[in-house]
């Protein structure tokens, strides 16, 4: 559950998360100067989202109660625009940030194009013997670590459990339950069951996952997003909508989610930890007990949701690596990830924060967690983050029916193919 917290108790919560941290003796390159003491600039480029990014800089803007001859520059990216803005800043080697946080599809990418500066190798032991598995894995490329997991998450129904129990339904646990419980809700309030993003692929994985698919087959170098399961996640997304059960929009996506869920348009969506403190927000739930959280709902084969999550990687060109790994380090200590967990209800990457009080009695952690326990990994390969620009191409038209699904599932196999050279 979110909850606010006073300046004063946030300061002293962070000015202990960064005595953690310790600085390396490294030359003046490195951002350091003689006996260790880190100094100058740490930019950071964080993508996080309107409601989580004041915390976010708090949080590391703290980071000079260790280290005040280190300033710590401060840069709010929007998500859907910074994996190409990211990349561009880096191969030019203009602006480019420190430290950046990077979705956990993009981090192989990034490395393969010797971006990333490597985690330093006692961080990296760590990081295999505290996080969570699942977490460190999205971090690694080619048998090195890259990035150091700062939050992991997947994706739940959130429900209106007034709306709900006034049409007389539980929370589905199928897509087909969805349209039966989508039918009642509409005859007692007009308003619609589901609202499902039409404008992200993301929203599209627990469809091909509910079926029994998956985008690609790395090990065998095999694109799968054409295939029948494939072909049947498409149609399902479009009988959603089809069927009056769903309703989308093909652009600006979350925010006409959100609203529509916030007012009551909407009795239900799909979303993530990282939407529990702006939905608090909305009128529906002032009352923040009137908002349930159950599991995505099954296919026709299985429930399947995407482990997805943020990882914090320092650029190979930075001219501080020292303070930029630094600051890497505290932004994921155990301290601030369960700060995070406290303002924003985020789920940590580090095992033992998960006994701490303020995880261990979190409502949307006792939820979360279990489901990113079950999700599905995605291919730690580096294309995954390009697949999904040519598969939102075809969703939106699957969903929206400008497209048969048949030819969208064949289109997105051939964007695939074109990524991915030599598969099959």
């Amino acid at each position: 559950m979110r909850r606010g917290i006073a300046a004063t108790a946030l300061v002293a919560t962070l000015a202990l998360a960064a005595t953690a941290c310790g600085g390396d003796d490294k030359d003046a390159a490195g951002g350091t100067k003689a006996g260790g003491e880190l100094s100058g600039t740490v930019t950071w480029w964080d993508t996080s989202n309107d409601a989580e990014k004041a915390s976010f800089q708090k949080l590391a803007e703290a980071f000079t109660a260790k280290h005040p001859k280190v300033t710590v520059k401060y840069v709010n990216v929007p998500y859907g625009d910074a994996q190409n803005k990211v990349k561009n800043a880096f191969s030019s080697g203009s602006d480019a940030p420190d430290v950046i946080r990077a979705d956990v599809g993009w981090v192989a990418d990034f490395a393969s194009l010797g971006y990333l500066d490597e985690v330093p190798a006692e961080t990296a032991k760590k990081i295999d013997a505290e996080f969570l598995p699942q977490a460190a894995a999205s971090g690694k490329f080619d048998g090195k670590t890259y990035a150091v997991p700062q939050v992991i998450d997947s994706l739940g129904l959130f429900y209106n459990k007034k709306m709900l129990a006034d049409a007389g339904v539980e929370p589905p646990k199928t897509l087909e339950e969805v349209k039966t419980a989508a039918a009642a809700i509409k005859a007692k309030s007009g308003k619609a069951g589901l609202y499902l993003r039409g404008d992200d692929s993301y929203w599209f994985l627990p469809l091909i996952y509910g079926e029994g698919g998956d985008l690609v087959d790395a090990k065998n170098k095999t694109v799968t997003v054409d295939n029948a399961a494939g072909v049947k996640a498409f149609k399902t997304a479009r009988d959603l909508v089809s069927s009056g059960a769903a309703i989308t929009n093909a652009t600006d996506g979350f925010a006409n989610m959100q609203t529509a869920f916030k007012t009551g348009e909407a009795a239900m969506m799909i979303n993530g930890p990282w939407a529990v403190a702006d939905t608090y927000a909305g009128d529906q739930f002032k009352d923040k007990a009137n908002l349930g959280i159950a599991a995505v709902p099954a296919g026709s084969v299985k429930a399947g949701a995407p482990q997805g999550g943020h990882d914090l990687a320092v650029y190979a060109g930075s001219k501080n690596t020292a303070a930029a790994h630094a600051f890497v380090e505290y932004m994921t200590s155990q301290e601030v990830q369960v700060q995070s967990t406290k303002d924003l209800s985020l789920l940590p990457t580090r095992t033992a924060a998960y006994e701490q009080p303020d995880v261990k009695g979190n409502e949307m952690v006792q939820f979360f967690k279990p489901a990113v326990d079950k999700a599905v990994e995605r291919a730690w390969i580096p294309e995954n983050g390009s697949l999904f620009e040519p598969l939102k191409v075809e969703y939106t038209k699957a969903i929206t029916g400008a497209s048969s699904p048949e030819d969208a599932a064949k289109a997105a196999g051939v964007e695939f193919r074109k990524i991915l050279k030599g598969w099959k």
